[in-house]
């Protein structure tokens, strides 16, 4: 490097020189010019040359320095790398050292756990043999038992198992009939405030009608035309309307007799019509009678029409307008058809109301739910199948039809309205001074229900009190026990629920009860 900077700076003091000489030459100058110009230019290679030494030498100190720099560097990074190998080191005889106290406290831990399943191993064998000798003492035990009670272990077993299979059910009967009254409060609480409610904002009126209507007549002398000579008036009234007319000793009275109130309503306009005009002979009959046939159907048509308007029942068929007419003189259980539908469809509507349904599709279906019992033509179908029948007949809605139809279980309810159909008829028919019961069914129904009670075994007798709200049943305390009764309460409650059709509720009490009798002498 420095010989090459020598040349350069050589290189350099000669092209001076000659540029000068050539100065020198092509100028012609004078001698003495020459000489200058020879001693300027020794001078300027004499500079040349001290420059170059001081260049030379700042290079080599640059060198130099630059030398002590990277070897400083060079220990540094030495050191470094010395001083890592040795933390390096240091770690691996750590980690050498943590594995051989690990491996020390391994050996250690194995020779313990030898020792601790040796020890084990004789505690079993120690068990064993203590678990043998048990049994011997228990099979002699048992034997010895059963040796005292002259009973094998499979009868003692069999006999501890029916105790607890009978002591189970007595308490499953018990939880049973506990978890059903539960859930019959928390179910029906809502429920019965939404009945009640309902009930309470809808006007009842009592509907009672007997099977019977009296003709009141101005005087007693009315009678003889009435019935005319031997009797053929009566008997063509009879014949043409089928209402039994009573003529007896009541004054200014005559008493008609028919099951359907539509024909007494027609013998009783007729004799009405017959008395007013005088003229009372068999043909004048049967003229009056068939023209006020024509006008009660009249009539029946404005009492459906009327009906459905004042219900707000709007685009029925003229054949169930009719039909609602015709409830009008129909009657169940002594309650007026026609005003148990109008209470029924007002129930519905107010239900569906506050459950959140459509209240107009409800009160359609109360309204029409019985037109099953007054069909023009007798069937062998029941009244709610047969108003089904009807009502999809005349393009009710399915709805209407399916409530109509299921309102006494004998469809699949299938519409939510379905049900409370269902329901607000019960609560028009139950309600007190609806509906009255004859007597023969009241008793025959008093008698279904001591025979069902009666048929259980270990019952003695049985009796019906509280007008058939309440079943006492007496059973035999050597035959049934205090479990049984719970389960026997429990039983033809039950069944009652299933086989018997009953208003209201029936409560069943089992009495068991032990005397003991003696007379001192």
């Amino acid at each position: 490097m420095d010989q090459s900077i020598i040349s350069i700076i050589a290189g350099a003091v000669a092209l001076v020189v000659g540029i000068v000489l050539g100065k020198l030459i092509f100028a012609k100058n004078t001698k003495k010019e020459v000489e200058e110009a020879q001693l300027q230019a020794q001078t300027i290679v004499k500079e040349a040359e001290l420059r170059a030494e001081t260049l030379k030498k700042e290079k080599e100190l640059e060198a130099k320095e630059k030398f002590v720099q990277l070897k400083s560097n060079h220990d540094r990074e030495v050191m470094q790398r010395n001083q890592k190998l040795v933390e390096s080191e240091n770690r691996i005889k750590q980690k050498e050292q943590s594995l051989n106290q690990k491996e020390g406290n391994l050996e250690k831990q194995v020779k313990e756990n030898e020792a601790i399943k040796e020890t084990l191993n004789r505690q079993i064998e120690v068990v064993n043999v203590k678990r043998t000798e048990l049994e011997k003492h228990q099979e002699e035990h048992i034997r010895r038992l059963e040796k005292v009670a002259n009973l094998s272990a499979e009868d003692a077993r069999a006999q501890l198992i029916e105790g607890l299979k009978q002591e189970a059910q007595s308490k499953a009967i018990a939880l049973q009939q506990e978890i059903i009254e539960e859930a019959k409060q928390k179910a029906n609480k809502e429920a019965r405030k939404i009945v009640i409610q309902t009930i309470q904002r809808t006007a009842a009126e009592q509907a009672i009608e007997n099977s019977i209507t009296v003709f009141n007549l101005e005087s007693d002398e009315i009678k003889g035309s009435i019935i005319g000579r031997e009797g053929r008036n009566i008997r063509a009234i009879e014949a043409a309307t089928g209402v039994d007319l009573v003529v007896d000793d009541t004054p200014e009275a005559i008493v008609l007799s028919s099951f359907d109130p539509l024909r007494r309503e027609i013998a009783r306009l007729s004799l009405q019509r017959l008395v007013a005009d005088g003229r009372i002979h068999p043909a004048r009959i049967e003229e009056v009678v068939e023209k006020t046939k024509k006008q009660l159907d009249d009539q029946v048509m404005e009492i459906g029409e009327r009906t459905a308007m004042e219900m707000g029942v709007h685009g029925l068929h003229k054949e169930l307008v009719r039909m609602v007419g015709r409830m009008r003189f129909r009657s169940s259980y002594g309650q007026n058809l026609l005003m148990h539908s109008r209470e029924t469809a007002n129930l519905c509507a107010i239900m569906a109301a506050e459950l959140g349904l459509n209240p107009k599709l409800a009160k359609r279906a109360g309204l029409l739910h019985d037109i099953g019992k007054v069909p023009d033509e007798e069937t062998e179908l029941s009244h709610a199948l047969l108003g089904a029948k009807l009502a999809e007949k005349y393009g009710e809605n399915p709805a209407v039809v399916n409530a109509i139809g299921a309102h006494h279980d004998e469809m699949e309810m299938t519409y939510v309205i379905s049900p409370i159909i269902q329901a607000c008829d019960a609560i028009s028919g139950a309600r007190p001074g609806a509906r009255r019961e004859i007597m023969q069914q009241y008793i025959q129904r008093i008698k279904d229900l001591e025979s069902l009670a009666a048929a259980y075994q270990g019952v003695e007798k049985a009796y019906a009190i509280q007008a058939g709200r309440e079943l006492r049943v007496i059973v035999e305390a050597d035959k049934v026990s205090d479990a049984d009764s719970d389960r026997l309460s429990f039983e033809i409650a039950q069944k009652i629920q299933t086989e018997m059709t009953f208003p209201g509720q029936i409560k069943v009490t089992v009495i068991r009860e032990k005397r003991a009798v003696n007379i001192a002498r």
